[in-house]
Parts: C-alpha cells; sequence; structure tokens
C-alpha cells in the first residue's frame, strides 16, 4: 500500500447522497480478481447511457475535471453491499481522498485498508468545498499528518481519524504489511515448532 502523507489534486464534486457501491462500480464488472482494472468502469451507469454515449453534464465526464483526485460527495457515501471493488475502482481511477459528512461503516473502512482517504467533515465545509470546485478548478491539499483540508483561497477544515488507521496510512501498512513487522517472531515461533513437533513432519 502507498503511503499518505499529504496529497494536494484536483478536486471535483458529486452533490449527491446515499451514493451507493452498485453506482461506484456496477455488479457486471466485478468479474476480475485483482485489486487493479476497475478505474474505468466507475460510475458507469452515470458516466454512459445504456447506448454507450457519454453523459456530457456529469462531472467526470467534464474535461476541466480530468485527473481530479479528491472527489466531494454527500452524506452516506458507499452505502450498499459491501464489495471492496467500491475503494478499488475510486483508487484505480485516480482518487485518493473521499471527502463527505458521513460514510457508510464497510466503505469508510475498507477505503483504509486500501490507502484511499475518506475525510469526515461538517455539512457546512462540505457545501464551501462544493461550491469551491463547482465554481471552476481548484487545488485542495490533504495533510494527513495535520488532519487538514485546505485551499490555495484560505479555506481550511480539520478532520478526525483514528490515530492506529493514520499511524497505517502514513507508513503505508495494510493488514499484510502489519504482519510482516512481525516477520522475525512468526519465523522464529516456526521454527521452534518445527524443532518441537519435528514428528508431524512424518506423520503423513
Amino acid at each position: 500500500m502507498d503511503k499518505f502523507v499529504t496529497h494536494t489534486g484536483t478536486g471535483v464534486a458529486i452533490d449527491l447522497a446515499n451514493i451507493d457501491t452498485d453506482q461506484i462500480i456496477p455488479k457486471q464488472f466485478l468479474k476480475r480478481i485483482e485489486r487493479t482494472g476497475y478505474g474505468e468502469f466507475l460510475f458507469w451507469d452515470w458516466r454512459f447511457s445504456p447506448g454507450g454515449e457519454v453523459i456530457a453534464d456529469f462531472a467526470l465526464n467534464d474535461p476541466k475535471f480530468a485527473g481530479a483526485s479528491i472527489l466531494i460527495a454527500g452524506e452516506n457515501f458507499g452505502c450498499g453491499s459491501s464489495r471492496e471493488h467500491a475503494p478499488w475502482s475510486l483508487l484505480d481511477h485516480g482518487f485518493r481522498v473521499i471527502i463527505a459528512p458521513s460514510f457508510a461503516d464497510i466503505f469508510y473502512n475498507n477505503s483504509l485498508k486500501t490507502g484511499l482517504l475518506p475525510v469526515v467533515l461538517t455539512h457546512d465545509e462540505v457545501s464551501k468545498l462544493m461550491d469551491r470546485v463547482s465554481s471552476g478548478v481548484a487545488k485542495l491539499t490533504v495533510d494527513l499528518e495535520n488532519q487538514t483540508v485546505s485551499d490555495d483561497s484560505g479555506l481550511s477544515a480539520k478532520f478526525d481519524i483514528d490515530p492506529f488507521r493514520k499511524h497505517c496510512l502514513l507508513n503505508g501498512l495494510d493488514d499484510i504489511g502489519l504482519t510482516l513487522q512481525h516477520e522475525t517472531s512468526i519465523t522464529s515461533f516456526e521454527n521452534q515448532t518445527a524443532a518441537n513437533f519435528s514428528f508431524l513432519a512424518h506423520s503423513a
């Protein structure tokens, strides 16, 4: 998992509440076993008509937001089914931060485990950010160390995050990375177990 310390990028807003995981990554695209390759299908039903035409007035199809890496959305983002593919698709599309007044619990935790930072701000703060990015291209900076979101116009907001999850993101530690921090102890235990119960190797 990539480390997350600070990130500066273009913000884009989807001013909707209750954006569910089936809208983030529709079920028909869940045919891969890898964590990559989902980005092109992100918000598929909102980006394209049933006939495959680009829906021009959807924010992610606006050329001025090309390469946006900070998504601002309404409350209860990521509700619905518990698919891990939702944060995978956002990350694969290029997003590093999702800002909303609230998140569905499972989506929130899945995001933290993949290196996608979900930031909870107040409704008023989110509304101001949406106005800011919707009025033109806006660069936002998310500083995880200091737990702030800011822009070049003087806007600044603080956010909370669990200290353990913050530590993992700052150091790029997913569940496997956390386990491997104890590799020496694990190896020692396995060697000692093999020595003490050597007969198990011949019990087949």
